[in-house]
């Protein structure tokens, strides 16, 4: 069944992917990894009205469980809850995605200086291998596992600085970020810069060099949250830009 989305006072259909229905245990847990993975990858898109009785039914899970895992994606920032119940996808602006990617380039920066006197011989080999496979996925343009394995880096990098607080930081803005990425990445020039990028980062790394890493990473992540704040604010100007 379609979940209704109105966006910018347009009737719009956010289609979601019948499924099989939800183990019992960690329901709600559950539900909201799938409704996760939903928006960030664009099934539910921005501005996306997220209908109860229909997600209930997409899901396979009862309404109850369904409040609870609405209630999460909004404690991360991915769905807006209102007084009426009714939720929804946000309608991100440029200047909330700019101001996302300056926050979360900092932490980077910082995580990646500390990770580089600190990471172990057993994490750095992890990430060479990490970064290998990202090399030959970047060559076979194979988008969708080059993403997922991006994002395990960037959470490699982050255990390796060994802080709990930036963990902590990091993590609560991940889920905003992994939906700008993803559409960053779909830029063919983009992911070419990117990975380009995460080559250099790797390489200050293992020379533990900390204010070359820092450096790699500020402007690594900084220029995604650039891309996509210029990319929203020419749809802004033109609705039919890509």
């Amino acid at each position: 069944m379609d979940v209704v989305a109105r966006r910018r006072g347009r009737p719009r259909k956010a289609p979601v992917v019948p499924a099989a229905q939800v183990p019992r245990t960690g329901l709600h847990e559950q539900a909201a990894g799938r409704l996760r993975d939903m928006i960030v990858r664009g099934v539910l898109p921005a501005g996306a009205s997220l209908v109860e009785t229909d997600l209930s039914v997409a899901l396979g899970v009862s309404r109850t469980p369904l409040r609870e895992a609405l209630k999460l994606l909004a404690a991360e920032g991915l769905v807006e809850l209102h007084q009426n119940r009714s939720a929804r996808v946000p309608d991100w602006t440029p200047e909330e995605i700019l101001e996302l990617f300056e926050a979360l380039a900092g932490i980077e920066r910082l995580t990646a200086e500390l990770a580089a006197p600190r990471i172990s011989e057993t994490l750095m080999d992890a990430l060479r291998g990490k970064q290998a496979q990202l090399d030959r996925m970047h060559r076979d343009q194979v988008l969708d596992a080059y993403f997922a394995l991006n994002q395990e880096i960037h959470r490699t990098i982050v255990e390796a600085a060994r802080n709990r607080p930036l963990a902590e930081a990091h993590a609560a803005l991940q889920a905003r970020a992994q939906w700008a990425r993803l559409r960053a990445l779909s830029s063919g020039s983009r992911w070419e810069e990117s990975a380009r990028e995460h080559r250099d980062l790797f390489e200050a790394l293992a020379a533990r060099d900390a204010a070359a890493a820092g450096t790699v990473a500020h402007r690594h992540v900084l220029r995604t949250g650039v891309v996509i704040a210029e990319t929203l604010q020419a749809r802004r100007t033109d609705p039919a830009a890509p």
